[in-house]
């Protein structure tokens, strides 16, 4: 099964660039008023080594996720799978993440975190959460 994402060359630390957050955050929004009627994404199960390595960024009081839409190519087709973006967030509330242009992380400027997979598939069949 050929498969084609928007994801280019992932790192090993399980962050994603600016540019790849900004895509799925903006698909997100603009896909949101009809996209919900016509897809089923319930949760997101998070992997562990994304919630540790965020929270040991200094200066870490709290975790924000941003809802994303990941585009894929499979087979010819367009597929669109649910993300949901972790970042760090400082005392103040403030997104610890720094962009001088708007496209590209700062050099030092924080990391956004995704290994996410949407529920479904990755669910839980028998939690009352998941009726």
């Amino acid at each position: 099964m050929a498969t084609i994402n928007d994801v280019p060359n992932p790192n090993k630390r399980n962050t994603i660039s600016l540019e790849i957050a900004k895509d799925w955050t903006t698909r997100w929004r603009a896909m949101e008023s009809d996209y919900n009627a016509h897809n089923d994404c319930r949760a997101f199960n998070i992997p562990l080594i994304d919630l540790q390595e965020v929270i040991k960024e200094e200066g870490v009081a709290s975790v924000r996720g941003y809802i994303g839409v990941e585009k894929q190519i499979i087979e010819g087709e367009d597929v669109f799978i649910e993300k949901l973006i972790i970042v760090g967030v400082d005392a103040n509330g403030k997104d610890m993440i720094t962009s001088s242009d708007g496209v590209t992380l700062d050099i030092g400027g924080g990391d956004l975190y995704d290994f996410t997979n949407p529920c479904p598939n990755m669910c839980d069949d028998i939690s009352p959460l998941n009726g």
